[in-house]
């Protein structure tokens, strides 16, 4: 296990980037204790030589080691590469002073792990404007909508048809589960909606009708206290496909989409906020790539064709940092976990049961499961738009230690669990065409 932890270039990027910190601090001791750097300016002096030459370092390591090969010309070193890791290392230290720190401390994180998570957040945020920009090779790769997490090596050696396959030999690839999928249920928490659940429903009964699509609307009445439940009870008398249930569970986001995952019939499922935020068109989009045989459908609303409409300030700020932080410690390509809107075949819900969160950190739990599980997904733009009525549920500052709570919960699991939870694949096979 030591020795693949070794071959993990996240683990080589940590360690190189501990001997430069251990550099730094034995250079400025050096020049301040032993040169006689004492006055201020000197120790400004030495400061910036030991961080300059602690920067070369790592510089060199990382290129060395973390991202071997590549370019290694004086113009592409000294004229791209170098400025660009300065930029990157700067850009990851004023990220953690003038954002993450202020937004911890506004959410009320505790200081040890406000430190902690904004140490590991500047450097996850280095490292990916490394991979990305510095070091990597400037080569176009052919792209496969298809992501396998990282750590996924028992599911992988179990069933060779799970690796990954190289697209420059095969052009095409698509999985074939046993049977086409049959009912599509559409699964809405609904906490206090009278004033657009009604527009919320028909407009996706409307769309999946004349897609021919069979499907079933369960909305999950979270207890509420205006009218939600007596609209949801003739929307089930009008429309035989529409039917809801009363939350047995406590109060809350999380035990609501809990209450609706127990309680649907069909072969597939997605998650549909009750406010209209999320564009009926794409449940077709997300079916019609759930038919090719994945076992999840994400949606993102920050990729190309993805689209964001009034969505608060405040809040995408948080977001965009939430999903950075998830993006890298998981290794993901995959950018907008925190986002409700997901579709999955019945197994998948099966297979990451049972669900621990109470409340909207059940947006992230249910997709990193299925990813660290070994569940097969692709990646499709969306539209999302702020509700035009109504109060929105999430309270960012109470979620902050949730979110985080379940995120560290699952990335334990990736790391520790030995692939005891990942899922097998007996019946499936690629069936791929080739170019």
């Amino acid at each position: 296990m030591l020795k693949k932890l070794f071959r993990q270039r996240g683990f080589k990027f940590i360690v190189g980037g501990g001997v430069a910190a251990a550099l730094n601090l034995l250079l400025i001791f050096s020049m301040i204790e032993l040169l006689g750097f004492e006055t201020p300016i000197l120790r400004n002096v030495a400061n910036a030589v030991s961080i300059e030459i602690s920067l070369l370092v790592s510089f060199f390591i990382y290129r060395i080691w973390v991202w071997p090969g590549g370019i290694w010309t004086a113009r592409e070193v000294l004229w791209r590469q170098l400025p660009l890791y300065h930029i990157s290392a700067g850009v990851a230290v004023a990220a953690r002073i003038f954002i993450v720190f202020p937004t911890l401390d506004w959410l009320q994180v505790n200081y040890v792990i406000n430190t902690l998570v904004g140490v590991l957040l500047s450097a996850t945020l280095n490292y990916l404007i490394s991979d990305r920009l510095v070091f990597r090779n400037r080569v176009n790769y052919p792209n496969s909508e298809l992501h396998y997490p990282e750590g996924l090596a028992p599911a992988l050696a179990d069933n060779s048809s799970l690796r990954r396959l190289n697209l420059g030999q095969i052009g095409q690839a698509q999985f074939t589960h046993a049977g086409q999928l049959g009912v599509l249920s559409i699964v809405i928490p609904a906490y206090n909606e009278e004033g657009c659940i009604v527009e919320t429903v028909e407009s996706i009964s409307q769309l999946l009708e004349q897609n021919k699509i069979d499907y079933e609307i369960l909305i999950v009445n979270d207890n509420s206290r205006d009218h939600t439940e007596e609209l949801l009870r003739q929307l089930s008398f009008q429309n035989r496909k529409v039917r809801y249930v009363n939350n047995y569970y406590p109060n809350g986001f999380g035990f609501a989409v809990r209450c609706g995952l127990d309680n649907f019939q069909g072969d597939a499922v997605a998650i549909v906020m009750a406010d209209s935020s999320d564009a009926p068109e794409d449940i077709v989009d997300y079916y019609h790539k759930l038919q090719e045989g994945y076992d999840c459908v994400f949606g993102s609303r920050f990729i190309k064709g993805g689209k964001v409409i009034d969505y608060p300030s405040h809040k995408l700020m948080i977001n965009r940092l939430a999903n950075l932080f998830i993006q890298i410690i998981f290794g993901l390509n995959f950018n907008d976990t925190t986002n409700a809107f997901k579709m999955y075949r019945r197994e998948v819900i099966d297979g990451i049961s049972p669900l621990l969160s109470h409340h909207f950190n059940l947006t992230v739990e249910v997709p990193l499961k299925a990813i660290v599980r070994g569940y097969s997904y692709t990646t499709i733009p969306i539209t999302w738009r702020n509700r035009k009525t109504g109060v929105s549920k999430l309270k960012i500052k109470e979620m902050g230690s949730r979110y985080l709570f379940i995120v560290l919960y699952v990335f334990l699991e990736k790391m520790l669990s030995r692939g005891d939870y990942v899922r097998k694949y007996p019946q499936q096979q690629i069936q791929s065409k080739v170019s």
